[in-house]
């Protein structure tokens, strides 16, 4: 249930807060703590019993330009590049001055949630994800969203941050000009409480478990696997539509071709990144693994079975090893290992004679330098070797990349391009900067509007709701 009621004006509230915020993933949590920054009070309405989010189901890397973490290893890396390869990936489809906001605001957030409330943050080095001209993935140490969940509430209830948990927000309470009053929420009790305010911030994620709004978006993904997290109904696009707001790239979304079946456990894509390949039932290649780990879902969807194998070798099984995720799929018997290409083949059921001039190909491919069919390089340094491991993946859609437009500051727009008087969004409530479909998503794109611009909305609502001046150019 998301409505919207205009009778804010007539509600007496008994109680109103500065900013409340909507949802305790890591947008909601780097909202707060960024109002909190600024001397002003702010509260979470969580629906879940403990705040996750689609964060929690994530490998939780945050992309950011020009860090200390960077420049300590050497990485030379500039806003502008980071703008440029953001752009790149999504075809210039994205609002270029949120892409550039972005990117800007990247390196200080980061560094502002590792040194003001401990966020163990460190590099991501080795290997680039597509679309990155630079290492620029920063991660908690596990390398999981769930860890850098758990950081981030550490962080709330160090800095007396209120988080209210199993209070499902069901009503926004306007006036007459559209300004958000107030919020009415449901308790598991079935009580409903209400709650003024004087900023409103959406952070409730995306609609990727609504079953209707995919089919009415994205419907060549109606039947996918969805992969996230379950309260992602999208009340942010149910409640903007009411209020007129302005709703853009509502076709794009993240989706992932790497997703350990049946054991769904995410498998990394640096696997593909340091050399791995993915086959079908039939022994071939069917794409370039290097385009992207978001359009390659539809690719393995595409496939006899909707299946894959991811196909790699000892050294790069070390390597994923570093990841949580992965640990979890060999713990769990998901990654099986072969001594030669024809066990493999036996052991798959797959054509061995296929199979075999698919190598050979790829090692024709090594050693004369040309791209194949499907425009990837293979690098002879990178030559599979065995013993062979293999996953069996299938594609997931894992999170939606459209939503509410915002401006550069995460203020809500109506469709005359005019700001919402006291309405914020930011991460999977905001549009994003994945352009408008599945390809142009870039590795770390949903955490870096749930982190980077949650932090931007969250101080720019504080600021307004503070009476603090506001920065000038607030729209786009």
């Amino acid at each position: 249930m998301a409505d919207v009621r205009n009778d804010g004006a007539d509600i007496a509230f008994e109680m109103t807060l500065p900013l409340v915020i909507i949802g305790g993933g890591a947008c909601g949590l780097v909202a707060g703590l960024a109002a909190k920054s600024l001397g002003v009070e702010a509260v979470i309405l969580e629906r879940d019993a403990t705040p996750r989010g689609s964060t929690y189901m994530s490998s939780g890397f945050v992309p950011a330009a020009g860090t200390r973490f960077q420049r300590a290893a050497g990485v030379d890396d500039s806003p502008a590049t980071m703008a440029d390869d953001i752009q790149r990936k999504n075809h210039h489809e994205a609002d270029p001055a949120i892409a550039r906001r972005l990117s800007e605001a990247s390196a200080a957030v980061i560094e502002w949630l590792a040194d003001e409330h401990g966020i163990p943050f460190e590099l991501v080095e080795g290997f680039l994800y597509p679309g990155h001209s630079r290492m620029r993935m920063h991660c908690t140490p596990r390398r999981t969203g769930e860890e850098l969940m758990a950081c981030l509430l550490s962080a709330a209830e160090k800095a007396e941050l209120s988080v209210l948990t199993e209070a499902r927000v069901t009503t926004l309470h306007i006036d007459e000009q559209r300004r958000v009053q107030g919020v009415s929420f449901e308790r598991p009790d079935g009580a409903v409480e209400q709650l003024g305010c004087a900023s409103l911030l959406l952070a409730c994620n995306g609609y990727g478990g609504n079953p209707a709004l995919i089919e009415r978006y994205i419907p060549h993904m109606k039947e996918a696997l969805y992969f996230g997290h379950e309260g992602n109904q999208g009340e942010a696009l149910l409640w903007g539509e009411a209020l007129n707001a302005s709703m853009k790239d509502l076709g794009a979304f993240q989706g992932h071709g790497s997703l350990a079946w049946p054991h769904q456990t995410l498998i990394s894509w640096a696997v593909m990144m340091q050399g791995g390949i993915q086959l079908n039932q039939h022994g071939q290649r069917f794409s370039n693994e290097h385009g992207g780990y978001s359009e390659q879902a539809a690719k393995v969807l595409a496939q006899p079975g909707g299946i894959a194998f991811n196909v790699f070798d000892h050294r790069i099984h070390e390597q994923a090893m570093q990841f949580e995720d992965y640990r979890n799929a060999f713990s769990a018997g998901a990654i099986r290992t072969f001594p030669s290409l024809e066990a493999l083949a036996d052991g798959l059921a797959l054509p061995t004679e296929q199979l075999l001039a698919t190598f050979n190909e790829i090692e024709t491919l090594q050693e004369n330098g040309d791209a194949d069919r499907f425009g990837r390089r293979f690098d002879p340094e990178d030559r599979l070797e065995p013993p062979y491991s293999v996953v069996r993946v299938t594609g997931a859609l894992f999170h939606t990349q459209g939503g509410l437009d915002v401006s550069s500051e995460g203020q809500v727009l109506d469709t005359e391009g005019e700001p919402l008087p006291n309405l914020y969004a930011a991460g999977g409530a905001a549009r994003g900067v994945s352009g408008a479909g599945d390809s142009g998503y870039m590795s770390g794109n949903g955490l870096l509007s749930a982190v980077v611009l949650g932090a931007i909305a969250g101080r720019f609502a504080a600021s307004a709701t503070n009476q603090i001046t506001t920065p000038a150019g607030s729209n786009r």
